[in-house]
């Protein structure tokens, strides 16, 4: 193992902990509150936020989508250029945290935004960041990494830059109490897909990482299992376990897949698929076509996550495994939002492929365009 870990997020985690963004705002600071489309005001989350902030100077942002666009965070880019915004807290889920990291880099650059996403320009600053979690999946509130798409032409890229930690992250999972169903199914899934991609490769005896995903694994399929009996508790150990699942610590010094992501991000922009659902479609016909690579490391979560006994078939019941959770908090495994045939389909998404330059993808770069013909034959419906 060869790495460089840093977590400069610090995490107020708790109940009521949305007062403590007045000690962790600088007084003087100008500060740009964004946020979604407005469920904040019926959950009490706004009136906690205008409370802390009562004695700071602030303005907001609001209506960034599910899937930010850039169309609409460039408003917000122009809005912090002239107001001379040196602050911007984000309270809502991954969406308006990546989107307000978009919108911190790009307040900063006098190029076009769209050159981050495109890596034309390389971020070396950005405004500060807070964030206020409402909806646990992403991680976002406490690493570097931001999802943007460009609705004129379905491109959904990512950056990556230390300069957009947020400063802070408040997590609270009261706020929780209000979300439907179908965005704490999203959470479960989407946690769970991020620590596959960290630890789904092959051994490399790193005993920490395998083991501390090993156990945010086994706390989702706890979760999943009780998802019909949420309690306090269930709902904490969730906002906790998906915040671990993408701070950087289990995927320290080991090798990374991430090509459901890169496969599932071109289901969202073109069909509107929810994030975490196109994961669930992509992921078990990739591990099935990357069988040859992955054998060890599933047959290693078959024994450790799943409690599964050694046998030939280990790896497939693994999969079959994580097919039950996600169907088990009514999450497909197949495409059916494409909305046209099959081979209509499956040919779109190859071409945002090769126009994305994913041509070669996994810890092996063993994923060609031709390997990802095959995982959609078998996830698209």
């Amino acid at each position: 193992m060869k790495f460089s870990f840093l977590n400069p997020t610090k995490i107020e985690f708790g109940q009521g902990q949305i007062a403590s963004i007045k000690n962790n705002i600088p007084a003087d600071s100008k500060v740009l509150v964004i946020y979604g489309g407005g469920s904040i005001k019926k959950n009490g989350v706004y009136e906690q936020v205008v409370a802390a902030l009562a004695q700071h100077n602030w303005q907001e942002f609001s209506g960034v989508e599910p899937n930010p666009t850039a169309e609409t965070l460039d408003k917000a880019v122009a809005i912090v250029k002239e107001q001379g915004i040196d602050f911007i807290l984000a309270v809502g889920g991954g969406s308006v945290i990546d989107g307000s990291k978009y919108i911190a880099a790009a307040a900063l650059y006098d190029g076009g935004a769209w050159d981050i996403m495109t890596g034309k320009h390389k971020v070396t600053k950005a405004v500060a960041i807070g964030a206020i979690l409402t909806i646990p999946a992403t991680g976002s509130e406490s690493n570097g990494a931001s999802v943007v798409t460009k609705a004129a032409t379905h491109d959904k890229l990512a950056f990556m830059s230390p300069f957009v930690f947020p400063k802070f992250a408040v997590m609270d999972p009261e706020v929780m109490v209000t979300l439907p169903q179908r965005q704490l199914a999203n959470g479960v899934v989407d946690a769970f897909v991020h620590v596959c991609e960290q630890y789904l490769t092959f051994p490399a005896g790193a005993m920490v990482q395998d083991g501390y995903a090993e156990a945010l694994l086994k706390n989702l399929t706890v979760l999943a299992a009780n998802f019909k009996h949420q309690d306090q508790a269930w709902r904490a150990n969730l906002m906790w376990t998906a915040n671990q699942a993408l701070n950087g610590l289990i995927g320290a010094g080991v090798a990374q897949d991430w090509a459901t992501h890169m496969i599932g991000h071109e289901l969202t922009a073109l069909y509107g698929v929810d994030h975490a659902r196109s994961l669930a479609i992509i992921q078990p016909s990739l591990l099935r076509n990357q069988m040859e690579h992955k054998k060890a490391k599933l047959e290693q979560m078959g024994r450790n996550v799943f409690g599964l006994k050694q046998s030939d078939e280990l790896a497939e019941q693994t999969i079959q495994a994580m097919e039950a959770l996600y169907h088990s908090v009514d999450v497909a495994t197949q495409l059916t939002e494409h909305g046209t045939d099959k081979n209509t389909a499956v040919e779109a998404i190859l071409k945002q492929l090769t126009k994305h330059g994913l041509l070669k993808m996994g810890e092996h770069q063993a994923i060609t365009l031709e390997n990802s013909r095959v995982i959609l034959e078998a996830a698209v419906a």
